[in-house]
């Protein structure tokens, strides 16, 4: 058994070494599709063994795609972006395939396509995605839609042709992506982006739940959650029952929704029922952490511990849950208890300003200043990086409580 890796890239010097060398010597071939690099991307490439292809660009990734496809010879084919890893335990899922063995219970013969948990490195709403990454070379798989693209179609409809294939998805974390991180959307203008393509592609098709999901998700990002929440509701009288996981993200899309509208009792429904839909449990972890957030601001301060502390079960990695958990032991009074949870989120994620700069309130509430400073100068030093107007704002508040952070 052979595997190709397919992807496609524009200007990834950056990013594009870190995910080659994830994969390693797993796969048989790299397939890479440049739409128009200007920085080296493809001289890299090549350094990696891969074969480069030059596409030009048409705002149309699935075009992209397929053009990779054509070029693959592999039996199986692995897509992935640059700027994703290949997890370790990923590279045992794939060693597994490569040795025939069976996937989930599934026969490997039987399998069509595989579904990967990914981790959504730095993301603070939902930490993993399930995304259809790893599929047979075969003819009837093709992408479609312009943007988030998607090999699923093609999928179901070869299904229904021949229907002992089957689809599997593994619960093990197989791929980390760092693409969702609120400095690389900034960076890549990735919402200007997709809303150009979408928004005609979806005009074209309007039943398309899965673009409709998509897309209001994309306005609620920019802040327009009256638009958002005018095709999340369109979206979701036209989503297929069988589609659970575009079912779970449009409850979970119109909760984001009327929470932003302040429409708590909505926004708590729309949670509950996300998280009534039948996935794996980590892939629905930001509705369980925004149904607390929800019931914490409706003043029910021991259900959304709850809420958290399963979340935390359910990973016990997930810094934004203790953060939230930090938040709500404050909010009872239970200073100390705020502050194991903030410390806690620190030490899994040291980079999460918030949680300093809530870590230091708290230990001033208690007295401990030495501490308290230390905490307030690292918020502001991560803040400058990222939002240097926050930094300013806090260093404000610092101030106006009496503090010189120059002090020990």
């Amino acid at each position: 058994m052979s595997i190709s890796l397919c992807l496609i890239v524009r200007n990834e010097a950056q990013t594009l070494p870190g995910c080659l060398a994830s994969v390693g010597s797993l796969t048989d071939d790299i397939i890479v599709v440049d739409t128009g690099s200007t920085d080296g991307t493809m001289a890299l490439a090549r350094q990696f063994g891969a074969q480069v292809y030059s596409y030009p660009w048409h705002d149309d990734f699935a075009a992209a795609r397929n053009h990779a496809l054509h070029q693959a010879s592999g039996d199986w084919i692995l897509v992935l972006d640059a700027d994703e890893r290949l997890h370790p335990q990923g590279v045992a899922q794939l060693q597994a395939l490569d040795q025939g063995r069976p996937l989930e219970h599934t026969p490997a013969a039987a399998v069509l396509l595989v579904n990967l948990i990914r981790q959504e490195v730095g993301a603070l709403q939902s930490p993993y995605s399930l995304v259809p990454r790893l599929f047979r070379n075969h003819l009837g798989l093709h992408f479609t839609r312009p943007y988030h693209e998607t090999v699923e179609d093609s999928v179901t409809q070869l299904q229904r042709q021949q229907p002992h294939w089957q689809v599997v998805t593994l619960p093990a974390l197989a791929l980390t992506h760092s693409g969702y991180t609120p400095a690389a959307i900034q960076q890549q203008q990735k919402l200007e982006r997709a809303r150009r393509i979408l928004e005609p592609y979806l005009a074209a098709h309007p039943d398309d739940a899965y673009i409709g999901n998509k897309l209001g998700a994309l306005y609620g990002q920019a802040g327009d959650w009256d638009q958002a929440l005018a095709l999340l509701q369109r979206a979701r009288t036209t989503v297929a029952p069988e589609d659970s996981v575009t079912g779970y993200e449009l409850q979970y899309h119109l909760g984001l929704a009327y929470r932003h509208r302040q429409d708590w009792e909505q926004a708590i429904a729309h949670y509950r029922q996300a998280l009534a839909v039948p996935l794996l449990p980590a892939l629905k972890l930001g509705a369980q952490i925004n149904l607390g957030s929800a019931l914490k601001a409706q003043g029910h301060l021991l259900d959304a511990i709850a809420c958290f502390q399963q979340a935390i079960d359910v990973d016990p990695s997930c810094a934004v849950a203790y953060y939230n958990l930090g938040l709500t032991q404050r909010a009872r009074g239970y200073l100390d208890e705020a502050i194991a949870a903030y410390r806690q989120a620190i030490r899994l994620q040291p980079t999460y300003a918030e949680a300093h700069r809530n870590l230091a309130v708290a230990l001033f509430k208690l007295g401990q200043l030495p501490e308290c400073r230390q905490s307030f100068r690292r918020a502001i030093k991560l803040y400058d990086s990222t939002q240097p107007a926050e930094a300013q704002r806090l260093r404000q508040q610092v101030q106006a409580l009496g503090l010189a952070l120059d002090r020990d």
